[in-house]
């Protein structure tokens, strides 16, 4: 664990070993495959050669020679003749005996091409489905860390799962944009002497009208009683981010190991805050955890109140997050999917 998603070129991943979407000679061909072969050099076509080509659904191991990784995993991708020849099945079988010749080798972190996305003509959405899928399946069980390399916005590998969704994170966030305050100060330029060339630009601001004060805010005779619980929570400052983390864990009957792995953070940072009290997390990490623990949206923010952070309508990122929540999205990879698709940090390590 983590499964992270990336836009990159494969070739400089500096990982344990790249995935390679093979033809089944193991020759080199376009596209990945060919790539993957420019920037390796002609020592990993003459070791091909020795490995007899491959079976479509399988997996072999090479060095990496001249390229940033120590290996590369070959694998023979399926052609697309409509998914009415097994074609799901060979596609899982190409991640999962690549994972397993990693392990295998000793890997600690993968990186995969989204096999037979390309010529072979597998959709997008499908692909990205099944790669995804398999991935988070096998690292429930093996401490690896995989990225799955893309070119494009993951947009274009969403399909209409988030249809919905995203519609509404888009409508929420344009709502959000036309109710911000227009800027109640006009700038002018003043200069001011420097030392260096005598002379400097100053922004200086000067009200344009005047602002109407605020008004005082009252408290909520509606509030209901599990926010004023939450609010005496959040009070108790006895209690930082690490130990209500690891009280929330202990309600919720999970076990570390489940905690860390759905929340797609490594497992070296979670012993990080077990043995730290004050340990701060980053904000994508805290919020990686409220999702692992499938909290409320008050839950979350008493969560993130703990480490000093706060969900705000301000940010597309918190918006997306928050959506997520209201709509019961807890997975942190279809979340991730949704902040890929929309340049935003994605959530984990």
């Amino acid at each position: 664990m983590p499964l992270l998603l990336v836009r990159n070129d494969i070739t400089r991943m500096t990982v344990d070993a790249i995935v390679n979407a093979a033809n089944p000679s193991l020759l080199g061909g376009g596209g990945v495959d060919g790539a993957i072969h420019r920037a390796a050099g002609p020592e990993l076509l003459a070791e091909c050669r020795t490995l007899g080509g491959c079976k479509t659904g399988e997996a072999k191991l090479t060095k990496g020679y001249r390229l940033p990784a120590r290996y590369v995993i070959h694998t023979v991708g399926p052609i697309w003749h409509g998914g009415r020849f097994g074609e799901e099945h060979l596609l899982r079988s190409c991640y999962r005996r690549s994972l397993e010749l990693a392990v295998e080798q000793g890997c600690e972190t993968v990186a995969f091409p989204l096999i037979s996305s390309g010529v072979y003509g597998y959709p997008k959405a499908e692909a990205f489905r099944v790669a995804a899928d398999t991935v988070a399946r096998f690292l429930e069980d093996h401490e690896l860390t995989v990225y799955l390399v893309l070119f494009d916005r993951v947009a274009a590998y969403l399909g209409d799962r988030f249809g919905n969704v995203q519609s509404f994170i888009d409508d929420a966030y344009a709502e959000e944009e036309l109710q911000k305050p227009k800027n109640q100060y006009a700038a002018r330029w003043a200069r001011e002497p420097r030392e260096d060339t005598g002379k400097i630009w100053r922004e200086e601001a000067r009200p344009c009208e005047a602002a109407p004060k605020p008004a005082p805010k009252r408290p909520n005779p509606l509030a209901s009683e599990t926010d004023r619980e939450l609010d005496d929570l959040l009070r108790q400052l006895d209690e930082g981010f690490s130990k209500t983390l690891l009280r929330l864990i202990d309600e919720k009957g999970m076990t570390d190991v489940q905690c860390y792995k759905r929340a797609n953070i490594d497992r070296k940072l979670f012993s990080k805050i077990r043995s730290d009290p004050n340990y701060k997390p980053s904000k994508t990490t805290a919020v990686a955890f409220a999702l692992a623990l499938e909290l409320t949206l008050p839950e979350t923010q008493s969560l993130l109140a703990r480490a000093g952070y706060t969900l705000s309508h301000s940010y597309l990122a918190d918006i997306v997050v928050e959506t997520c929540i209201e709509k019961g999205i807890f997975s942190v990879l279809d979340v991730n999917e949704l902040l890929f698709s929309y340049d935003q940090p994605l959530l984990g390590s």
